[in-house]
């Protein structure tokens, strides 16, 4: 199923049950190399200023403390990246890795669809992983993966939000690409970009929103309804620090910027911890001016 009707996504979700990995087994990553903030990208990244200085050596530090964070919870692989693609420390937006298959995103601008013809990238997922590659730049409905598609893996269900980076035609090959039992789509607020700044699953049992992230608020309660007493609502300035962009990367470990970290007010936190999440905090102030956090950094292998 894929829908725009919340109350028959609901239904429907209803009966699904938690009965497949909510977390990856892996992850993989995209360093750093050449930092730079990216023209095409901030035409229609709010979250950039392109009047920022960047230092490409203090990105690169906290890239490798990105990873060495991580992998004290899971394995890390980390791809070298290219000054010729500067967005390329995202790379959750260009690939995704289920048990089956390798995807390959349908990205909007010219220079991420550089990224995703990386042949070395292509050959781990297909060569070494074994994984069945399915490009969906080849299809013409633009679909950034897991940036526009927020998935709760226990359940198979998909919150895909539409914007510039997301139509519907992309919706329905990322339906179908990732194997979803149903899919709920949406439109975006004006002037977002990706869902996943506005919306994470957290080990198919919690749920971060921003309902300022969406078009009508409505949509918003309705997936926060359906987590219950396991929803946490963020403001328009915790949105616009990053605390959606968090990644549970194990069934109790949440990881996020230490900025979105900070704008977590105590009973947020303590609403997590007393559903079993751990929050780890990662300075990525440099990272960040790019107009993504943590999560975008963070691509997933199930």
């Amino acid at each position: 199923m894929i829908t725009r009707d919340t109350q028959e996504f609901f239904a429907f979700a209803a009966s699904c049950a938690a009965d497949a990995p909510a977390c990856a087994q892996a992850v993989f990553m995209v360093s750093p190399e050449g930092f730079r903030l990216a023209e095409q990208s901030a035409t229609d990244n709010r979250y950039m200023d392109m009047s920022a200085s960047v230092d490409a050596a203090a990105a690169h530090a906290e890239h490798l403390a990105l990873q060495a964070a991580i992998r004290g919870c899971l394995p890390v692989i980390c791809f070298p990246g290219d000054a010729e693609t500067p967005d390329a420390v995202f790379p959750n937006n260009v690939f995704a890795v289920t048990p089956a298959h390798v995807l390959i995103g349908h990205m909007r601008h010219p220079v991420r669809q550089r990224e995703a013809a990386r042949e070395d990238i292509r050959r781990f997922f297909t060569e070494t992983l074994g994984r069945t590659l399915i490009d969906l730049g080849t299809q013409p409905g633009i679909c950034e993966l897991t940036g526009s598609l927020i998935i709760d893996r226990a359940r198979g269900l998909g919150y895909c939000g539409l914007s510039e980076r997301c139509d519907e035609a992309g919706a329905r090959a990322m339906h179908a690409a990732f194997g979803l039992r149903a899919t709920l789509m949406f439109d975006l607020a004006e002037g977002e970009y990706h869902t996943n700044v506005v919306l994470s699953i957290l080990a198919g049992r919690a749920a971060v929103i921003a309902p300022s992230g969406f078009r009508d608020t409505a949509v918003a309660e309705a997936i926060a309804g359906f987590y219950g007493d396991c929803a946490v609502r963020l403001s328009p300035a915790q949105k616009a620090d990053f605390a959606g962009n968090c990644i549970a990367l194990s069934p109790q470990d949440v990881f996020l910027s230490t900025r979105a970290a900070a704008s977590l007010d105590p009973n947020q936190r303590a609403h997590l911890a007393d559903r079993g999440f751990r929050l780890h905090a990662v300075p990525m102030p440099t990272l960040e001016l790019a107009g993504g956090s943590l999560r975008c950094c963070v691509g997933e292998i199930y």
